[in-house]
């Protein structure tokens, strides 16, 4: 039987961008249908009743919500390639607490000003701190491998330069290791296909802050 899969998603969602990632890395050819969040589809209903978003994974018929359980789903369904979790009990709960923690990293840096936003700021670098403090001297967080929380971790990449625009503060400067692993990642092709261009979501971003009256 001929595996059916679709990918509901939005172009510069960091949770779409796991599961392409996972899909790419597995080598899963699949539908993406990009949403209108503003008008969603019959078919996201229908799929994900309970939070109405996207990405939503849809395998033979079936849903799977969530980005992170997506790619858990992805890393299980099609087990004889590119393992994402690591096999060891430990190494896998530690991989699945880092990838927990990493949750919308940023937002109030573009979404706030003044004050507000500088205290986002120095939110978001002791956030990357920790991260790179976990990466240590390591290629990828998994270790010599892509894994679970690069592909967690990466879509959120795509993001930086806006970031930076937003908040007129360098990244690479309070983390370089981090960005050196980011562009370690963007190496690969699985990743690179799945990231949109960093000034198409800069340009992205301005437009939801004049949507949002924050410009």
């Amino acid at each position: 039987m001929a595996e059916e899969v679709v990918l509901l998603d939005f172009w510069p969602s960091p949770f779409g961008m796991r599961s392409r990632i996972a899909l790419a890395e597995k080598g899963i050819k699949y539908e993406h249908k990009e949403e209108d969040l503003r008008n969603k589809s019959a078919l996201l209903l229908q799929m994900n009743p309970v939070h109405k978003k996207i990405p939503v994974l849809i395998h033979n018929g079936k849903p799977v919500c969530e980005s992170l359980i997506q790619v858990q789903y992805i890393d299980e369904v099609w087990h004889d390639k590119a393992p994402l979790l690591p096999s060891d009990p430990y190494q896998k709960a530690t991989a699945r607490f880092w990838a927990d923690y990493i949750y919308e990293l940023g937002g109030r840096v573009w979404k706030t000003k003044g004050e507000e936003q500088a205290t986002a700021k120095k939110e978001l670098i002791e956030t990357l701190k920790l991260l790179e403090k976990e990466l240590g001297d390591k290629p990828y967080f998994g270790g010599e491998s892509l894994g679970y929380v690069d592909v967690a971790f990466i879509p959120f990449y795509s993001w930086f330069y806006a970031l930076e625009k937003c908040g007129n503060f360098s990244i690479e400067a309070e983390c370089p290791k981090l960005i050196a692993w980011a562009k370690r990642c963007m190496q690969k092709e699985s990743v690179a296909k799945s990231l949109p261009d960093q000034q198409k979501v800069y340009d992205f971003i301005l437009e939801m802050k004049k949507h949002f009256g924050n410009e």
